[in-house]
């Protein structure tokens, strides 16, 4: 058998691949089959609880559990390694004793007779002051990069150059703008929570963990309990949500892991809400004051940026790098930033980290510009491009967003609704504005291994360590497989979320859907290149003239050179056939490729008396190589956009300045947007053959990035002002047209 030369097939020959199907984990889930780790119920089975710190920042004087071990029901009692006595606890809601009981209620009541007391400490969660940050000495440079078009001489100060640079550079431009933007932090806030339910059989650890890194998390157990990884299966067959911020086994599933050893009994410890917002995950809050020159089109030719930015007590934040300004790459451009600590829980990655941030203060620049020009935003953005030749920008090429941006501008009608800021038609204190972003993304294949047994009854079935998030990939799997083998997809059996299945890599950066169509395309394809040559000898034909399709393998339209799928797998003989598939990142593939682009557009209505916005209309235009599931694609950017709209107008995480509290840290507080929040939402993916042909490249992340910047653009529009931080609170909206009032 001769090395399989792996494609997909052209558009116009597909039957599953790239059409709208429904998931074949819909009806499971629906029904309530579908099992989730919150959902694991093992004999005998103990519920553990955790008690998280009050404090923002404080040191642990003492710890008592004499009184939550004696009451009944009560079976373990454990304490933290990093909650020990003279332990700093730098967030409020760190975990510091977990109680492990019959029922949950023991587990409560446990909890309620521990006795800790603290000594409390300074508190800063003041991440949008840099004064105040600056003046309590939490704030730290955290890097920078200057470019200048024109090159210092080697007798030249390059500081002095620099800024010489700068200066002539902004008396030279036609339009300067300068301005303050911002984005609040918000929690990744899983529907279900972080964690898992553990037993032990032996030495070997079982876990049932809600996670996005199925193949890589035993060696997190492994590690924290100094076993072997073969010592540790790690299961999850349906995750609640994740988005970034569930890829380890978590101190809190280790202490699980540790009771359930210690007293022989499985044992379930999941966060409860208020722990899941303040433990589980945030995305960085971001600042930035700008100023910005550029010439008489509106072509930017000059960026200064300073920003700042939180990842709670542990540091980091948005990076500057790559991403300030967004996807547009002036020739000119100096930028810095700020790191600031503050007594808030640690950062995770959140769906396209730091992009969502970067494009939210820095394209509001470049819609400003458009407002102090008085021109046509949408007309700014396209002469910011640039030409496939010469780029003014990163990511994907300025055709394709040329392209991305024409089509959005057609669906959302935005010749006939556009206006100048500020100068649209009222209904009494209504006013109407537009709004639009671009972004980017990489989104290249991960690492994939699967092995495939085809049956000579004609079943066929896979087997991968891979992990579905809702999206859809169980179904995009067998799409693959029933494509390459002609057979239905909905018949074929995929076994995925368990850490002893061949390797695949976590879900994390839109590299999931390239690495398993990877994986898949190749094991079919070499399978069914085996079962062509047993057709083609019983057959007498040549295997080259053979096609799989229908639910047959023969000569095409030779309909008597045929067999059945069913009778082609007979030829198989007694066993199954295995076949296994494998992918390593980075290789050069025709199966798939990276970096995507894309445009979203909203049109929102913004009330100056009450300062409700509300979206009326929102389009967004996605290109992602070739699609595999196209019904899924397109619910991924479904629920990308709620999400943006979620952050943009409602989302943020509330902290108490004098005692860091959490204010807002259970669901009934945290605001999410509802249905009658989204408006109209319009999805459209960009798939000309020209993109098409670049294979699979991954989704997750780019249509989350956008509608922060695209309805900020918007409700600037509307109203004539910048409204500068999200999400645009009714507060924050009536502040900026009262403060534009007064000026």
């Amino acid at each position: 058998m001769a090395d399989n030369d792996y494609s997909w097939p052209k558009a116009e020959e597909t039957s599953q691949l790239g059409k709208r199907v429904n998931r074949l984990d819909g009806l499971d889930k629906a029904t309530g089959r579908a099992k989730y780790t919150y959902d694991i119920q093992l004999p005998k089975q103990l519920i553990a609880r955790a008690l998280g710190c009050p404090h923002a920042h404080c040191k642990i004087v003492s710890i008592d559990t004499t009184a939550a071990a004696k009451v009944p029901g009560v079976v373990h009692v454990y304490v933290f390694p990093h909650a020990q006595p003279g332990s700093e606890i730098e967030w409020q809601g760190e975990l510091l004793v977990a109680v492990a009981a019959e029922s949950e209620g023991a587990a409560a009541e446990g909890i309620s007779k521990l006795k800790i007391v603290y000594e409390k400490l300074d508190v800063f969660v003041d991440d949008a002051n840099l004064a105040a940050a600056q003046a309590a000495k939490r704030a730290s440079k955290g890097g920078g990069k200057e470019q200048t078009e024109r090159e210092p001489g080697d007798d030249d100060d390059e500081k002095e150059f620099v800024n010489a640079e700068f200066a002539r550079l902004f008396k030279e431009s036609k339009h300067v703008v300068e301005g303050f933007y911002g984005i609040d932090a918000i929690t990744h806030c899983c529907l279900e929570p972080h964690g898992s339910t553990v037993t032990w059989n032996g030495d070997k650890l079982l876990a049932y963990l809600s996670t996005q890194n199925v193949s890589g998390t035993d060696e997190g157990f492994a590690d924290g309990l100094k076993i072997a990884s073969d010592d540790v299966e790690v299961r999850c067959e349906y995750i609640g949500g994740g988005f970034g911020s569930k890829f380890a086994a978590d101190y809190w599933g280790l202490a699980a892991a540790q009771i359930s050893r210690a007293t022989g009994r499985p044992v379930k410890l999941m966060l409860d809400r208020d722990q899941e917002l303040k433990l589980g995950g945030n995305r960085p809050s971001a600042y930035l004051k700008v100023k910005l020159g550029a010439d008489a089109d509106g072509v930017v030719q000059v960026w200064d940026s300073e920003h700042w930015t939180t990842g709670g007590a542990v540091g980091g934040g948005v990076t500057h790098n790559g991403v300030i300004p967004y996807v547009f790459e002036p020739k000119n451009y100096r930028r810095s930033q700020i790191n600031i600590k503050t007594n808030l829980g640690p950062q995770r990655a959140w769906r396209a980290p730091n992009h969502p941030q970067a494009c939210a203060i820095t394209q509001t620049a470049l819609d400003d510009l458009a407002a102090r020009m008085g021109a046509d935003s949408m007309d700014i953005f396209l002469r910011n491009l640039g030409t496939d030749d010469a780029r003014r920008i990163g990511g994907a090429k300025p055709s394709v967003y040329r392209a991305d941006i024409e089509l959005a501008a057609k669906l959302m009608d935005w010749k006939a609704k556009w206006h100048p800021h500020g100068k649209g038609a009222a209904k009494g204190s209504v006013v109407d504005g537009l709004g639009l972003a671009i972004h980017t993304w990489g989104g290249g294949a991960n690492d994939s291994n699967c092995n495939l047994k085809i049956y000579p009854d004609g079943s066929v079935e896979t087997f991968c360590g891979t992990q579905d998030l809702g999206v859809g990939t169980r179904t995009a799997i067998a799409i693959v497989l029933g494509e390459t083998l002609g057979i239905p997809y909905a018949g074929i059996k995929v076994n995925i979320g368990s850490s002893k299945l061949p390797v695949s890599g976590p879900s994390g950066g839109s590299t999931t859907i390239g690495g398993v169509s990877e994986s898949h395309r190749r094991a079919a394809s070499d399978a069914l290149t085996r079962i062509k040559d047993l057709v083609a000898k019983k057959l007498e034909v040549a295997a080259s003239t053979l096609v799989a399709a229908d639910g047959r393998i023969g000569v095409k339209g030779q309909p008597a050179k045929s067999l059945s799928w069913k009778e082609a797998c007979n030829l198989i003989g007694m066993r199954p056939l295995e076949v296994t598939g494998s992918y390593k990142r980075g290789t050069p593939s025709p199966l798939s490729n990276s970096t995507v682009g894309g445009v979203q557009m909203a049109h929102v209505l913004v009330d100056k008396d009450s300062g409700v916005v509300k979206i009326n209309k929102f389009v967004a235009v996605q290109d992602m190589g070739l699609v595999v599931a196209r019904k899924q694609a397109e619910s991924q950017i479904y629920g990308a956009i709620i999400m943006g709209i979620a952050y943009s107008l409602f989302e943020q995480r509330i902290a108490d300045s004098a005692s860091g509290a959490f204010l807002n840290s259970e669901l009934r507080d945290y605001k999410l947007a509802r249905i009658g929040d989204i408006g109209d939402i319009v999805v459209e993916i960009y798939e000309p053959e020209s993109e098409r042909s670049r294979g699979v490249i991954g989704l997750g992340e780019p249509p989350v990035i956008s509608p922060g910047a695209a309805i900020s653009n918007a409700v600037a529009n509307a109203l004539g002002v910048r409204v500068p931080v999200l999400p645009l609170t009714p507060q924050r909206v009536l502040e900026a047209v009262q403060k534009a009032g007064r000026a």
